[in-house]
């Protein structure tokens, strides 16, 4: 018999009806509900699970009783760590059957960790604001409402197989009218996409991704067909290296998404516009390749091996810094250096033991540390002089009282907890007086 509440680790111990506590940032706490397990998924059987994101708040966490009847705001496929990353547990169980929650056969929707809270907060506290972004996804044939009229002008437009020429022509007709739509193309899984010639129907497209192509993408030199003037462009894996020496073609690219295995990496220093720049299972020696970037203001390293970050204080004029899962990165001292930093998100740097001393970092506003389990101190953090607020996500290794420090901070605005339990968290806003956060600090400003 399954014993309440539990942070489940894996899709084992979830059963459909389930459901979970997500709290927000007002204090309040909304409701998931687990809707389909699928052992059979080809990937992430473990850890991935359809659910449903409800439409109810409480003052108190969710109960079978309370949600009862309850339709749900949102349906998609979450990882296991979207309960327990975001503060939540899974705290009961009621059958599907009893509430207005049709469970859909196939579900195109792939939720970030964030977005349950995320989407709970704009409906609740936020008020459903009209959106500022279009989703769009297609197959053909196209329908008219596939490509109805945009209300917003940007946003994805994306398809996992490849679109008949027809449906090409229609579509370029479509995206002519929006020109900041990004247009994403993912999966393959019929084995319909193999390049990128279709580019050949949309030349003018600015804003391009190509991911989640595996085994199946063996060549992106239908790149050529897109013009010199690109702003955004993402290049996903692929099992065989590709040359993206290719990208020398768009020496105005302000954004750029790069996940390897690649050959031809110097290109990156050719492209001394970007302003935005996320490598994902790259390593390189060193970050010498970047001086380059003399614009550069939002870096992300993911994955990948690269443990020197001595140059990070010499590239660009970094604002945004964000570190996830690098094999052997211990040190983090050359962040200490970073004055013009105002956001810094660290995830899963299993070997970092210590925070950099953050006295120089002037202009840091934000600090969102998650899953450091090497961590077991905060104390760096009040060395930071102007820092606003604090994020901390499944930090179970601390106590209440390891946040102490954090009370030193004259400028703290807020702190939002994620210590492993409902009872150290609530220790912990007590020690600290300070409300959650409320709206991440945008690191463009200014």
């Amino acid at each position: 018999m399954t014993s309440y509440p539990f942070v489940p680790k894996t899709t084992g111990q979830l059963a459909p009806g389930q459901l979970w506590s997500i709290p927000i940032s007002d204090g309040r706490f909304g409701c998931g509900r687990v809707l389909r397990i699928d052992p059979e998924r080809r990937f992430g059987a473990r850890t991935l699970f359809t659910a449903a994101i409800l439409d109810w708040v409480g003052d108190d966490p969710p109960t079978a009783e309370t949600v009862a009847g309850r339709p749900a705001l949102a349906i998609g496929v979450a990882h296991v760590r979207a309960i327990g990353g975001n503060g939540g547990e899974i705290v009961g169980a009621r059958p599907l059957e009893l509430d207005p929650i049709e469970v859909p056969d196939r579900v195109d929707s792939q939720w970030g960790d964030k977005f349950p809270v995320w989407r709970l907060e704009r409906r609740f506290i936020h008020g459903d604001p009209p959106p500022t972004t279009d989703f769009r996804q297609l197959r053909s044939p196209l329908t008219g409402e596939m490509l109805r009229p945009s209300p917003t002008g940007r946003g994805i437009v994306q398809f996992h197989s490849l679109l008949t020429d027809a449906d090409f022509g229609l579509l370029a007709d479509w995206l002519r009218q929006y020109p900041e739509m990004t247009v994403r193309v993912y999966g393959g899984y019929d084995g319909s996409i193999r390049d990128l010639e279709f580019l050949r129907f949309l030349p003018f497209v600015r804003r391009f991704a190509a991911d989640a192509l595996w085994d199946r993408l063996v060549s992106i030199d239908g790149l050529r067909h897109l013009s010199a003037n690109v702003e955004e462009l993402g290049l996903g894996a692929t099992k065989r290296p590709l040359d993206v020496s290719i990208l020398r073609r768009f020496p105005g690219l302000r954004e750029l998404f790069l996940e390897g295995p690649v050959r031809g990496i110097e290109v990156v220093s050719s492209l001394t516009e970007l302003d935005d720049l996320t490598f994902r299972s790259i390593t390189l020696p060193d970050l010498s390749l970047l001086l380059p970037l003399r614009r550069l203001r939002s870096f992300d390293l993911k994955l990948g091996g690269t443990k020197d970050l001595r140059l990070l204080p010499r590239i660009g004029e970094i604002r945004y810094l964000e570190l996830w899962l690098i094999r052997g990165l211990s040190d983090l001292s050359p962040i200490g250096e970073m004055a013009g930093l105002r956001s810094l998100f660290l995830q899963a740097l299993r070997q970092v033991a210590v925070l950099p001393d953050l006295s120089r970092c002037t202009s840091l506003r934000r600090v969102h540390l998650e899953t450091m389990k090497g961590l077991h101190s905060l104390a760096p953090l009040a060395s930071a002089p102007a820092l606003r607020d604090i994020v901390l996500i499944d930090l179970p290794q601390l106590a209440a009282e390891d946040l102490a420090p954090l009370a030193e901070i004259p400028s703290l605005c807020g702190v939002s907890l994620g210590l492993g339990s409902i009872r150290k968290n609530e220790a912990a806003r007590r020690l600290l007086g300070l409300p959650e956060v409320q709206i991440a600090d945008d690191w463009r400003e200014g």
